[in-house]
């Protein structure tokens, strides 16, 4: 099983250096008096150049921020002649260094996007803003990201449309997240639920880092599934149910609670166990259709002249999708004309989520992670509220 390779996020090739103070040009300068003359004055101290402050991170970045000249806050993504990436932002005291060459980040503001700069070592280095899909290689994480060949599927296969209603549990890193609200727009609403704070707080600063600013359609809150959504979401009224847990078929009747009728309840699973007993809990409830499984592989080709063949490396398995629609109040599923195939349901029972076991980040990692990211977490940063409200915590929202 092969992987997509994250890209480097730049932390630790970006140095900051103190202001630097521009070569004294030897013509414009006075002589300075011979050493032997004990009255002469020493040489003065020159002036200490006026550096631009350093910009707040999300002032400049989002939306806004992807057009026009890079400017200092922005991010930039750095590739060699090798296809390696860097990702890092511009800091009016920051330096780039790596093995194909170094710059100034000074020397990178006002030029345009897809400028190839060449270094002082002779190398070309091509200059661009990172995409979504590169964005979410570069920030931080806690939890393992949702690939842009799976979430790009759950954004057309779920048909997530611009005002939609969608409910989302297991945020992890956020990098579903940040597709999901591209694709429901400032006019629709997105309820995410995340069981662990830490991890919350890691999507909350991601999501926030990219859109700039808190994104006005995004609830995020922590706690059970069920319980959550049972305090703050009513019958009937959410238009897409998107998974992405260990055991989303304890959650398939709440699921058909919350969906109007002839919306879509999605789940991505990692494992063919996770896939097996989500399907038999979705026939067996009676309140969906004959639901639809499937994996996305991606193969790169190398094309070069008449040489069109495939690439050594291909990204396989991540995950799998499956997707069923709500029935209407009082319809039944039709009748499955194909009977199962032959041991199929056996005395063995279901798997437990004991069985499939949970791989998760080690806590010195995640604590590190959130340490980076609460560290640049803007005035705006979207709140991470309780999912369920105690006797002394009241609800503003209620």
């Amino acid at each position: 099983m092969s992987h997509e390779q994250p890209e480097h996020s730049g932390h630790a090739a970006v140095q900051s250096f103190p202001p630097h103070t521009p070569a004294t040009d030897t013509a414009a300068t006075p002589t300075a008096p011979s050493r032997e003359d004990g009255n002469s004055p020493s040489r003065p101290r020159q002036a200490m150049p006026v550096l631009p402050p350093r910009a707040h991170t999300q002032e400049v970045l989002g939306q806004a921020g992807r057009r026009g000249p890079f400017r200092y806050g922005e991010r930039v993504q750095v590739t060699d002649v090798k296809g390696s990436k860097h990702t890092f932002q511009l800091d009016p005291r920051g330096y780039f260094q790596s093995g194909r060459g170094s710059f100034h980040h000074r020397d990178v503001v006002g030029l345009d996007e897809g400028t190839v700069l060449t270094t002082d070592s002779g190398h070309e280095l091509l200059l661009l803003r990172p995409l979504l899909a590169d964005y979410v290689l570069s920030m931080p994480r806690g939890a393992q990201v949702v690939y842009a060949k799976d979430s790009g599927q759950i954004i057309a296969l779920g048909d997530i449309f611009p005002g939609a209603r969608v409910l989302e549990a297991g945020v992890g890193s956020g990098a579903l997240t940040m597709n999901l609200l591209s694709a429901v727009g400032e006019s629709g609403h997105l309820l995410s639920i995340e069981r662990r704070t830490d991890f919350a707080q890691i999507a909350a600063s991601n999501v926030d880092s990219w859109f700039g600013r808190h994104h006005p359609a995004w609830e995020l809150r922590t706690g059970d599934f069920a319980e959550v959504t049972a305090a703050h979401v009513s019958d009937a009224s959410v238009d897409r149910v998107v998974l992405d847990m260990l055991a989303p078929w304890e959650n398939v009747a709440e699921g058909a609670r919350v969906l109007v009728p002839g919306g879509v309840f999605l789940a991505y699973v990692a494992t063919t166990t996770q896939l097996s007993r989500t399907v038999e809990a979705l026939r067996h409830s009676g309140l969906f259709t004959e639901p639809t499984s499937w994996e996305t592989m991606v193969r790169t080709w190398n094309v070069d002249g008449l040489s069109v063949r495939p690439d050594h490396t291909m990204v396989a398995h991540t995950g799998f999708l499956l997707t069923a629609r709500r029935l209407a109040a009082g319809s039944t599923p039709l009748t499955r004309k194909r009977p199962p195939a032959r041991g199929a349901y056996d005395e063995g029972g279901y798997w437990l989520p004991e069985d499939v076991k949970e791989r998760t980040s080690t806590d010195r990692k995640v604590r590190r992670v959130l340490r980076d990211c609460l560290a640049k977490q803007p005035l705006d940063a979207t709140p991470v509220q309780p999912g369920t409200v105690g006797p002394e915590e009241p609800d503003d929202h209620a």
